[in-house]
């Protein structure tokens, strides 16, 4: 719901407001108003969450696939070394425990990477799911508000109970994204 919609909607209340029988109708639309709004952040927020969390994974799989082009790069020159001819054996002999040694913290450097990509994958996951919730609670308090408002129009409050209902269901929804761990 845009702002200036909230707004008109707030100004119609207000203008049948003064029905005193509409008042609770026109109350629940206000505060049905401010709920909208605050799940609409929500949601924006939690959309931003996971966009700067998959960046971060993307980061981290690209720090694992550099170290892992540095491990297959040393694995090649050790291969190579050892098949060459070399003059000073004990020179080789020192460079090769060097790529050895390399290679050893490599492959432990590299479940650690896979393992920080892969949680920040999951955090993405979570954060998704959320947003969709909060989309969904959204959606649901906005129908809320305008099935709500036909109450004004029709006076009938057969509709600000449907309204009522859309908007519970939409607060369950909302309040269901902070369930999610």
């Amino acid at each position: 719901m845009e702002p200036h919609e909230a707004e008109e909607l707030k100004e119609h209340a207000e203008h049948v407001a003064h029905d005193t029988s509409m008042r609770p109708v026109a109350f629940t639309m206000s505060v049905l108003a401010v709920m909208v709004a605050v799940t609409t952040v929500l949601g924006h927020r939690t959309h931003t969450e996971a966009v700067l969390d998959q960046n971060r994974a993307t980061d981290q799989w690209n720090e694992y696939q550099a170290k892992k082009i540095r491990s297959y790069n040393t694995g090649l020159a050790d291969d190579l070394m050892s098949v060459l001819a070399v003059a000073d054996k004990s020179r080789s002999e020192k460079i090769a425990k060097g790529y050895v040694d390399h290679q050893a913290k490599w492959n432990e450097d590299l479940k650690e990477e896979q393992e920080k990509a892969e949680s920040l994958e999951k955090q993405v996951e979570v954060a998704e799911a959320r947003a969709s919730r909060f989309d969904l609670g959204e959606a649901l308090l906005e129908i809320g508000l305008v099935v709500t408002s036909v109450t004004l129009l029709t006076r009938s409050r057969m509709y600000w109970y449907f309204g009522i209902v859309f908007a519970l269901v939409g607060i369950a929804s909302a309040a269901s994204a902070f369930l999610l761990h």
